[in-house]
């Protein structure tokens, strides 16, 4: 009889012959054995009861086939973990879409091209710490629960705390404290951080998911776009698995090709809103949403809700409506309105605009970057702004956080931060249409609901 026997770094035949087969009971060795009051030989044993994705142990020697295959001889075995449950049909394999992701292990056993591109995210993330490493970053680790919804605009997961009796929220991104990190001698640290955001779910979204988040004292918004830059060269030049040009579907699920051969395209926000719709986004103070609106509306641009977001929200969806879907990429979106971004330096130049970037890869954004605010006072003002957002109800606005100003309020150092999405990134370079397919467990809907 033969099979093939397979573990995590390939597959080679297995060969069983009737007179030449011992079985290893765990206590003993025997030719053969009774079970349900028959004898049987140890062939038996193996020919009735091993069966698809048990685990064996062999005793072996090796040979070549009549037709040149590597076989394992087996001259002893014993079974060391049993399957009761069948693999699905060999022959389909498992194509449906809501087991793969409830079942991953099911994926991984079937589905070799799901095996290979989780090993390969793996190595993903080891060459990105080593690149961190060789740019002379210090990985840390900070709370993934926090007293406030801060770091970005986005809806918080909320928790109860059983001995503090206190509400506290699942971190929505670790900025607030790895910058307050490089006050205490740190200048360049990073995280890989898994981050909450209770918000849509669509191929493009999940609740739960992995960030590469990093600040650099002395370091401006431009000074990250150059290291980004730097990083994706490194990534391809060590992972010969990926390619620089890839064909990338946008939201509206049209094919582009994407070349990621530096340097990359820059493309200024606010100037370029302005020539897809007539609109100055940086003119609009946060309460401006009334004359916004109408100004939308007379550009003849409608999305959904509008009437109920403020001016930050409006901006984004409107730069979301009129810009970023025709992006190809890979491009440095850059020069955003002061209200869109709380926790960013207002540009010296132009104080109604912020040093920060997203890099968009066909409607995709993937990484975003700023210089960083480091004044107490202008970030306590900005709070107080997002705290009026909060009041009117937008659940994307950021909470304010006192003991974030505290800390400000010794000193903070000048520096540039940096967040990308790893799942999202990650997708693209691998040709996935949806983020679940490179997660190995992504959150499901109970099967009861």
């Amino acid at each position: 009889a033969f099979g093939k026997i397979i573990d995590n770094t390939n597959s080679i035949q297995i060969c069983f012959m009737k007179d030449k087969l011992v079985f290893n009971t765990w206590r003993e060795v025997v030719e053969n054995i009774v079970i349900e009051w028959e004898e049987k030989s140890a062939y038996k044993v193996m020919e009735k009861f091993v069966n698809v994705w048990d685990y064996v142990w062999v005793k072996w020697d090796l040979f070549l086939t009549q037709h040149g295959e590597l076989t394992i001889f087996v001259k002893e075995f014993q079974i060391l973990s049993k399957a009761v449950r069948p693999l699905p049909e060999k022959f389909h394999w498992v194509t449906d879409q809501e087991t793969l992701y409830r079942q991953r292990y099911l994926d991984l056993i079937m589905n070799d091209e799901t095996y290979q591109r989780m090993k390969l995210r793996s190595k993903f993330i080891k060459t990105l710490r080593d690149f961190y490493d060789n740019s002379e970053f210090i990985e840390v680790e900070t709370p993934v629960l926090w007293n406030a919804a801060s770091g970005a605009a986005a809806a918080p997961f909320i928790t109860h705390h059983n001995d503090f009796d206190q509400e506290f929220f699942l971190r929505i991104s670790p900025e607030t404290f790895l910058k307050r990190v490089t006050m205490g001698r740190f200048e360049r640290v990073v995280e890989f951080a898994r981050d909450f955001r209770n918000e849509w779910s669509d191929p493009s979204h999940m609740q739960e998911f992995t960030m590469i988040e990093h600040y650099a004292c002395w370091w401006n918004f431009e000074d990250n776009m150059k290291f980004i830059e730097e990083m994706f060269d490194f990534v391809f030049k060590n992972i010969p698995e990926l390619s620089k040009v890839i064909d990338v579907k946008d939201k509206a699920w049209n094919p582009r090709t994407v070349n990621f051969q530096t340097p990359w395209q820059r493309i200024d926000y606010v100037q370029w809103v302005k020539w897809a719709c007539g609109i100055d986004v940086s003119k609009y103070l946060p309460w401006d949403e009334k004359k916004l609106i109408a100004d939308i509306k007379a550009a003849w641009v409608q999305f959904d809700w509008m009437d109920k977001m403020w001016v930050p929200t409006l901006i984004d969806y409107l730069y979301k409506k009129v810009l970023r879907p025709g992006i190809t990429g890979p491009a440095f979106v850059y020069n955003y309105p002061k209200t869109m971004q709380p926790l960013a330096r207002q540009n010296d130049a132009n104080p109604d605009i912020v040093e920060q970037f997203q890099v968009v890869v066909n409607g995709w954004e993937i990484c975003k970057a700023y210089s960083e605010l480091v004044d107490p006072e202008i970030q306590k003002a900005n709070f107080d702004a997002q705290s009026w957002a909060i009041e009117r109800w937008d659940e994307e606005a950021t909470s304010p956080d006192e003991e974030f100003v505290l800390a400000m309020e010794y000193g903070m150092p000048p520096q540039s931060g940096f967040g990308m999405w790893i799942d999202r990134v990650f997708s693209l370079l691998t040709a996935q249409e949806n983020l679940r397919d490179v997660v190995l467990f992504p959150l499901m809907k109970n099967k009861n609901n």
